[in-house]
């Protein structure tokens, strides 16, 4: 929890969506290169094959280019908005709950397009997504997309999949005769209370949740008390993707909310496990990478934006992380991800995902909502046992 409080001051400050947000001015022509780019990424997303060999979309990029690439993995959101408040970084793949935070708070500048020739290959339904485009200004590249899918022990379950989120919300006796408390997990960031609210909405529609990002105080409380009773459920609030694989490995986890990178890692490595897509619906992320306003190597940054939207890259990518790629020409063709990858990690569910975004309290669904400040401070209560 100590990255979650850490980052709590670095998010609070940043979220005055009530002010216009005023475009700067984007970058002009594209000049020679830095020599260097720094990049806040979420795990797996930027390989050099050290993991596998055949995963490496960042060596090439290196030699043409002659900008050498660092990573900084972040595990959530508010990390990722925290470490750019720090400043230090030229781009980060932000999630939709990180995105507009950094817009408004002038982390992030916009960019231009006319200088990523390979923007036209764009999926449309992402091309002017609201995570990353304000008042019609772009503030980022789309990268990858997907949902958070149930990820369960094939053993425990006897190979029948979940239909519903309850084997990790409520207690409940698992298909091997055990009761689920103390084998699931739930993730360790406050827009998590959006996976409760949906459930909630299957299960309790006389609360008339219409979107779970956007809760009145009743719905919002209500979502709360789910979550606390789930506390006595979870062995652990996972926010490290490795150290989720290896509870799941070795910790005797057998259910929990995850994405599909984990699910991809246990079955390489021979683990029973599958994940599922529950009746309920799933909530997901749509990632973009976005530019610092004080980016150091624009040039070597705006390289990179235009590399990671080459078809190769996009669907190797998305093989390695289990997601779908924004560019749909990467679907075909891609000896790691095959022609049936975009299909298998969602790519025709993209209207049934519940996609992160930042709770406002001037919402579209009704008069008020409970805004992300009370998010981020009530799950640290939940977590805490409070």
């Amino acid at each position: 929890m100590k990255h979650l409080l850490k980052s709590c001051t670095a998010v609070l400050a940043c979220l005055s969506f009530a002010t216009q947000v005023i475009a700067a001015e984007p970058l002009k022509t594209l000049g020679k290169g830095e020599g260097a780019v720094s990049i806040v990424a979420w795990a797996g997303y930027i390989e050099r094959g050290e993991s596998d060999k055949n995963y490496d979309w960042v060596t090439g990029f290196e030699k043409e280019t002659g900008c050498k690439v660092s990573v900084k993995t972040a595990a959530t959101s508010d990390e990722m908005v925290a470490l750019m408040n720090e400043g230090g970084f030229d781009l980060v793949t932000a999630s939709g709950d990180a995105s507009l935070r950094l817009v408004a708070g002038k982390r992030v500048q916009p960019i231009n397009t006319d200088l990523i020739p390979s923007w036209k290959n764009l999926d449309e339904r992402l091309k002017n997504a609201p995570w990353h485009t304000v008042n019609g200004v772009h503030y980022g590249v789309p990268y990858l997309w997907g949902p958070n899918v149930l990820m369960y022990n094939t053993a425990a379950f006897k190979d029948q999949a979940p239909k519903s989120w309850n084997v990790v919300f409520e207690e409940t006796t698992l298909p091997d005769g055990k009761s689920n408390k103390g084998r699931v997990q739930a993730y360790d960031g406050p827009i998590y209370i959006a996976d409760a609210a949906l459930y909630l909405m299957a299960h309790k529609p006389e609360l008339g949740i219409k979107d779970p990002y956007e809760l009145n105080e009743d719905q919002y409380k209500a979502a709360l008390e789910l979550l606390r009773g789930q506390r006595k459920l979870v062995s652990r609030y996972w926010h490290d993707a490795m150290i989720q694989t290896d509870d799941f490995k070795n910790e005797g986890v057998v259910a929990s909310g995850s994405w599909p990178f984990q699910v991809n890692l246990l079955q390489a490595d021979k683990q029973k496990i599958a994940s599922t897509f529950p009746d309920e619906g799933t909530t997901g992320w749509a990632d973009t990478t976005m530019l610092h306003a004080d980016s150091e190597h624009p040039n070597c940054a705006y390289m990179w934006m235009e590399h990671s939207l080459q078809a190769k890259v996009q669907g190797d990518a998305a093989a390695w992380f289990g997601a779908v790629p924004s560019v749909p020409a990467a679907c075909k063709g891609d000896e790691l991800l095959t022609d049936s990858g975009c299909a298998t990690n969602g790519y025709d569910h993209f209207d049934k995902i519940k996609f992160w975004k930042t709770p406002v309290a001037k919402c579209s669904t009704q008069s008020e909502c409970v805004p992300y400040h009370r998010w981020v401070s009530d799950y640290i209560g939940v977590i805490g046992g409070r």
